[in-house]
């Protein structure tokens, strides 16, 4: 049974056609929920239908899983591609990070002070560069070395990470590695890449310091979900800060640091509150 003051959150796409907020609405209210908010996009482009609903439910009435059940019956009727979460669930966040600690630190800050609705069961790095800022939050680092020979094995000990800690959610924090297709097939819409928004131009090492050098006016970052295309799955979140000749090219990686973890963590928050919806090759982000 669900206890006094329960939110949940339901989110669900299927194409278009007339009725389908009455019905969802209808549904609801046969198991005694209370709408308190519902936002809704018609993509005329593909001809689907997106919707975010967070309702409460009365002390005594069904739980998660019997909602789950009612809602799953009923819906296929429509072709509903849904999901139902208690709308306060922490989503386990599983973070992968290289070298570079700055989105690490900053999704750590924001973890601690209760601002993003995750827990971070465990940190892996292809480096052991970071363990120490992992210990001082008090969370398991592992250090998963990758060459040619061990990235089998590698994916293997990750994918016994993801399995055995229950993840919903893996998130690369500037994780300078490539996943294999298999792996983002079997997680698609699971994991989270950030990274500077130059490309296609400016690619591979030291791209701020080559930015620099062909003096742009913009840095910014993309945090998008993964797919075999590497770095260019559907895109979440984007920002951009203006630059100027006055700043050297230590300023760009600092300005593009910050740039980034503000990116990441934005498009973190808005996964874990089930406001992110995949639409083929393109999202829909509710506010």
């Amino acid at each position: 049974m669900t206890a006094e003051g329960t939110d949940l959150v339901l989110t669900l796409s299927c194409p278009d056609r007339p009725g389908i907020v009455a019905r969802v609405s209808q549904l609801l209210f046969e198991q005694g929920a209370n709408i308190e908010e519902s936002q809704q996009f018609d993509d005329p482009r593909g001809g689907r239908f997106f919707m975010r609903i967070v309702f409460s439910v009365p002390a005594g009435g069904l739980g998660l899983d019997d909602l789950r059940a009612q809602f799953g019956s009923a819906a296929t009727e429509f072709g509903i591609t849904w999901e139902m979460w208690d709308a306060h669930a922490r989503y386990r966040t599983l973070i992968m990070v290289s070298k570079f600690g700055h989105c690490l630190n900053d999704l750590l800050y924001r973890w601690r002070t209760g601002s993003l609705n995750i827990e971070i069961p465990a940190i892996v790095s292809n480096h052991p560069d970071l363990a120490d800022l992992a210990a001082a939050y008090g969370i398991p680092y592992h250090h998963i070395p990758i060459t040619a020979e061990t990235k089998p094995w590698a994916e293997a000990e990750l994918r016994s990470l993801v399995s055995d800690l229950g993840i919903d959610l893996v998130v690369l924090a500037r994780y300078m590695q490539v996943l294999s297709d298999d792996l983002t097939r079997e997680m698609s819409g699971k994991i989270i890449n950030i990274h500077h928004s130059f490309l296609p131009s400016f690619k591979g090492a030291k791209p701020y310091h080559q930015a620099f050098a062909r003096g742009v006016k913009l840095v910014g970052a993309t945090a998008h979900y993964v797919t075999a295309d590497l770095d260019e799955g559907p895109i979440i979140e984007q920002d951009v800060v203006r630059v100027d000749h006055r700043l050297t090219a230590d300023d760009l990686v600092r300005a593009g640091e910050e740039c980034e973890s503000r990116v990441l963590t934005r498009a973190v928050r808005w996964h874990s509150e089930s406001r992110v919806l995949l639409n083929v090759d393109r999202t829909v982000v509710f506010s």
